[in-house]
């Protein structure tokens, strides 16, 4: 009785055996590869519950990826037209589009597959930045460089049965020895900018500092001119009206002239002025305060002179309306094309106005 309970239990257990080693299932990820006696039968790639021959000795099942995979690269160092060099990170995902020559070429098997991806990926992006200047990994052609990357090692990959979907560079950073060298170039670069554009600012400062000054004794040249000329005619003026005043009435003159004389030197003065009373200088001083007959024989009433006028300095804008020509001040065009314009006025104010010359006013005649 044991030994057939023995014996019913091996039957079970070989049975299930037989059972299990002839079922293999295929996940939606996976794809299966069926080989008897070492050479591909054929090649699962829907996903579902498949059968073999039992046992592994006749018929064996290898699992393979079928997802997209991604394989990363990191600090690389390429170098780029013109010596310079980058550190560079990247990515390629890839497919195994071809179980069968999968197996063939890479036994199946990631490891060896990854080992032939990064040598050529490596090869591709030295090839690839190679070719470029060094402003242009960092510039809009990235694309067109992942792009080129990928068309180059997708044809050496396919020989393993893989399908390259797409490569992506992740960062490309100056080299540590390259970045210090870059640093300093931009940074005198930029330091004969700013020293360009100061002096060029200098420049413009003392032209225009330059011109305001010529303006400004210009200006006051022109005006000290002016206020000549109008003192001028205004005491020639003044002196004709005196004259003609004095003259309507010679001997009121004389008696004003007189009491003027007096004034000034006889008042707070100190002075001890000996004198003989027939002197000519003390005619009028003992007619007992008597003014002398008023005279009736009066001269034509004295009108006054309109207001001098200037000599025209042309149609041209005047600065100040004195004819001082307008200086034009000097531009500044910086390297992008703009201009940089003074800040100062320089336009023509709008001359003034003179007040209306008022109208001649009649002189009384002197009263006795």
């Amino acid at each position: 009785m044991t030994n057939r309970l023995y014996i019913i239990g091996a039957v079970i257990i070989g049975a299930l055996y037989v059972l299990f080693s002839s079922i293999y299932i295929v996940d939606e990820r996976e794809q299966a590869i069926v080989m008897r006696f070492g050479q591909i039968t054929d090649v699962r790639t829907e996903p579902g519950l498949y059968f073999k021959i039992p046992t592994d000795f006749v018929d064996s099942v290898q699992i393979v990826e079928d997802r997209l995979l991604r394989y990363d690269i990191a600090n690389m160092r390429v170098q780029v037209s013109g010596n310079a060099f980058y550190q560079v990170d990247a990515f390629l995902t890839y497919r195994i589009a071809d179980a069968r020559l999968f197996r063939e070429r890479a036994t199946g098997q990631l490891s060896v597959a990854e080992d032939r991806i990064g040598a050529s990926l490596d090869a591709a992006l030295r090839q690839v930045y190679g070719l470029r200047e060094f402003s242009d990994a960092l510039s809009d052609q990235r694309a067109q460089m992942m792009q080129e990357t990928r068309d180059l090692i997708r044809p050496d990959l396919a020989e393993l049965g893989l399908d390259i979907v797409d490569v992506r560079i992740l960062r490309t950073d100056l080299d540590a020895e390259v970045s210090a060298t870059t640093f300093e170039r931009m940074r005198a670069e930029r330091l004969a900018e700013a020293a360009l554009l100061r002096a060029r600012g200098q420049e413009q400062a003392q032209s225009l500092r330059a011109i305001a000054e010529r303006q400004s004794v210009e200006i006051v040249a022109a005006a000290t001119r002016d206020a000549e000329i109008i003192r001028g005619q205004g005491d020639a003026e003044r002196n004709r009206i005196y004259a003609a005043a004095y003259g309507q009435d010679a001997e009121f003159f004389e008696f004003y002239r007189s009491m003027e004389a007096y004034r000034a030197a006889l008042t707070n003065t100190g002075t001890t002025m000996v004198l003989s009373p027939d002197s000519a200088f003390f005619r009028y001083f003992g007619s007992g305060g008597q003014l002398p007959a008023a005279s009736t024989n009066f001269g034509t009433p004295i009108q006054p002179m309109a207001a001098p006028e200037l000599p025209a300095t042309g149609n041209e804008p005047a600065l100040d309306g004195l004819g001082i020509e307008e200086s034009v001040a000097p531009s500044l065009t910086l390297e992008d094309g703009s201009e940089l314009q003074p800040t100062i006025g320089t336009e023509a104010p709008a001359p003034v106005e003179a007040p209306a010359a008022a109208e001649p006013a009649e002189v009384a005649p002197a009263q006795p």
